[in-house]
């Protein structure tokens, strides 16, 4: 099956990534739903993570992501990330859509990532609309624990999209563009439970593309997949990466950061 995948993106016309919470697990982050692991496995999701929560008691919503971000800060890319990056350098991936918030794709080189839920970089007070850069506020926040304001008195809220919260237009439409242009989907450690990304694999299939699932388990879509591989991403995307590259005469232990 590695072998099929890697035909498949080595002959690619357009070849594109859709990426979830799985593929940072071996980075030390934890997914959403594993028992007694996941992040939602103590707490009600929509009081801690919903708009309207947020709105009513920001301090519920800190207190919990605290933790995450101090992890998702200390996390380093894996060799999924990694991989990927190879891929996209030597022209064997147009582009990586991601539902995760922590940054590894572009921190292990990818360059044309699209952020489906957001991510921390930034943060948007809910009272006056101001825009700014979390770089000085999380490191303070992680400190003290006290809820980031503005200089308004309004509450920041970091760019990641809570329930209740549409996908940033823009991301969704140019995700929705590419899944519908390419001829390979590779998904790759996401549940695909989780709309509206989850029907991004709909749309590419809908438009004739071979649709790959790498995931520790099942999918409600495996059945529509081309190939199905239920495996470690840090180990089996390396694989095919290796094998993808080794066509093209590529070392694929060469750091993607230095090629691009």
């Amino acid at each position: 099956m590695v072998q099929q995948v890697a035909v498949l993106l080595r002959v690619a016309r357009c070849a594109v990534a859709l990426s979830g919470a799985g593929i940072s697990v071996p980075s030390g982050i934890p997914d959403f739903r594993s028992p007694g692991s996941g992040l939602w496995g103590s707490v009600d999701s929509f009081a801690v993570a919903s708009l309207a929560g947020f709105r009513r008691h920001p301090e519920v919503f800190y207190n919990w992501i605290r933790p995450l971000v101090r992890t998702i800060l200390q996390a380093q890319p894996n060799p999924a990330h990694v991989t990927l990056a190879q891929l996209e350098a030597h022209q064997c991936l147009d582009a990586v859509i991601t539902q995760n918030i922590d940054g590894l794709h572009q921190r292990a080189g990818s360059r044309r990532v699209y952020e489906l839920h957001g991510h921390i970089r930034q943060a948007t007070c809910l009272r006056c609309h101001r825009v700014v850069s979390t770089d000085t506020m999380i490191p303070t926040f992680l400190e003290t624990g006290e809820i980031p304001r503005c200089e308004c008195s309004g509450v920041f809220k970091p760019n990641v999209v809570l329930f209740g919260e549409m996908l940033p237009e823009g991301v969704w439409n140019a995700a929705v563009e590419w899944v519908e242009r390419c001829d390979v989907l590779l998904v790759v450690g996401s549940s695909l439970e989780v709309s509206p990304a989850a029907d991004l694999p709909l749309y590419a299939t809908a438009h004739g593309a071979h649709l790959v699932i790498v995931n520790l388990t099942p999918t409600p879509l495996d059945g529509l997949a081309e190939v199905v591989i239920h495996a470690d991403v840090a180990v089996t995307l390396p694989r095919i990466g290796e094998l993808v590259l080794a066509q093209k005469g590529v070392d694929p232990e060469a750091n993607p950061m230095e090629r691009l």
